[in-house]
């Protein structure tokens, strides 16, 4: 047997609104909280997806993230860039170029891509023969 991802750790200076916010990209829920708020816990309402922890830390960040979210757009890359800038995502620049995705940053500056192609659009090539 192997070991199961129990969550996805995020450091944060205030966890409850990170996870809040987060919870509103990605159509989720909070599925748990510590008594004293330093972490707060959102998952999938259908599951089938890891959850996310946010816990408070101290330090602030600084660099890059080493790991980051790669999204991919419900139906349009517009549309949904849009509607993430909307929410206070905000572009950012890491050193990627003229890339087609876009590359944005949550409200406490953790990268993440917004990609091009839609999960219909993947399911489409993988079919493809060739």
């Amino acid at each position: 047997m192997t070991p199961v991802v129990g969550h996805l750790t995020i450091d944060s200076a205030d966890p409850g609104a990170l996870a809040a916010w987060w919870s509103r990209v990605l159509g989720w829920q909070e599925v748990w909280r510590s008594d004293d708020g330093t972490e707060v816990a959102i998952g999938s309402p259908i599951g089938g997806s890891t959850n996310w922890l946010f816990t408070r830390v101290a330090d602030t960040k600084t660099v890059k993230n080493r790991l980051h979210v790669d999204l991919r757009p419900p139906e349009d890359h517009g549309t949904e860039l849009a509607r993430l800038l909307e929410l206070g995502a905000v572009r950012v620049d890491i050193g990627q170029g003229d890339a087609p995705w876009a590359v944005l940053a949550d409200p406490e500056g953790n990268e993440f891509c917004l990609l091009v192609n839609t999960p219909a659009e993947i399911e489409t090539y993988l079919r493809a023969p060739g």
